[in-house]
């Protein structure tokens, strides 16, 4: 099968979005949108950098480039649309393999009705994908980092350290709880959207997902706010069989590993019952594990609380250049 042949193939013969006036088949798509503002994002994924085949099927590979795209529209509270998908294909590299990488694409795509609506093919050494998604938000609704403010409370969907563990059992040879649970977190993350989209109705409200580190985002909120955070140790929600991993890899992936694609986020005190609502309704798990405060220095900071001393938190995580 050649590039076009194989672009027939994965081409949806019917759309989701009404917004859409052409999709796959010319040199560009196009939609229309008149009431919301577009929201984009665009992530690249290298083999054995971002994922190996050593850890994951292919069809988890497409699954989860995708899904860390959706969480961040997630992140900006918004609804997710299209996506466009780019592939640099090594030779070693059948058709059908590459056909269950948009399986897995197109298995999430399919949970918020999301359209492919375009990208790119191209030979090279190293399997990499770049993805690019579309989404839509109200206008004046797009959450942005630098709305914490002074009061606020810190608080958390999920739990975190949880793909990291699975990452540790895949590469790890040992007798674990829950192994399938931590080996699906990582390799099927769910991406918050639902919970975001519930709190449509807050005027002011910071998040971000936890793409790169608990860490790294919160200092991503302090620096874009021009803030202080206090984060409470204990408070930060693991999951029960957590405790069978060593005490320094438990601080190591809730504090600095990285996708689990939770949200991080910042309200007013006196919304946090809208928080807690939103977590009802839409089945997910949210925790209050800090606090914001006004900036005590020229820029801010991230400290956590632990074993009863206030301590500054490294902006630490994954980088990709480290």
């Amino acid at each position: 099968m050649d590039e076009f042949s194989f672009i027939k193939s994965i081409k949806p013969k019917t759309w989701h979005q009404p917004t859409l006036v052409k999709g796959i088949g010319d040199d560009a798509a196009v939609f229309r949108h008149m009431t919301k503002n577009v929201v984009t994002a665009v992530d690249t994924f290298v083999e054995n950098v971002h994922f190996s085949q050593h850890t994951m099927t292919l069809f988890q590979v497409g699954y989860r480039a995708l899904a860390a795209n959706i969480s961040d529209l997630a992140a900006m509270g918004a609804s997710p649309a299209f996506y466009l998908a780019s592939v640099v294909v090594p030779n070693s590299l059948s058709m059908p393999n590459l056909h269950k990488i948009f399986s897995g694409m197109n298995a999430i795509a399919q949970t918020y009705n999301m359209d492919l609506i375009g990208g790119d093919m191209v030979a090279g050494e190293s399997l990499t994908l770049s993805i690019t998604v579309i989404g839509f938000v109200d206008e004046e609704k797009a959450r942005y980092r630098n709305m914490a403010r002074d009061g606020d409370i810190v608080f958390v969907t999920g739990t975190l350290g949880d793909a990291q563990a699975g990452y540790h059992i895949l590469t790890h040879d040992g007798d674990y709880k829950n192994k399938s649970y931590y080996i699906h977190r990582h390799r099927m993350p769910t991406p918050r959207v639902d919970f975001a989209r519930a709190l449509s109705h807050l005027d002011r409200i910071a998040l971000n997902d936890v793409s790169d580190g608990l860490a790294n985002e919160a200092a991503e909120i302090v620096e874009a706010s021009g803030v202080d955070i206090c984060l409470y140790a204990d408070n930060i929600p693991v999951s029960p069989s957590f405790s069978q991993f060593s005490s320094a890899l438990q601080r190591k992936w809730k504090l600095f590993g990285g996708e689990d694609f939770e949200l991080l986020g910042t309200v007013a005190a006196d919304k946090w019952p809208d928080i807690e609502a939103a977590a009802e309704t839409t089945n997910t798990s949210v925790t209050e594990i800090g606090r914001v405060m006004r900036c005590e220095n020229e820029t801010g900071r991230v400290y956590l609380y632990e074993n009863a001393q206030k301590k500054i938190l490294n902006k630490d995580g994954y980088t990709h250049f480290k």
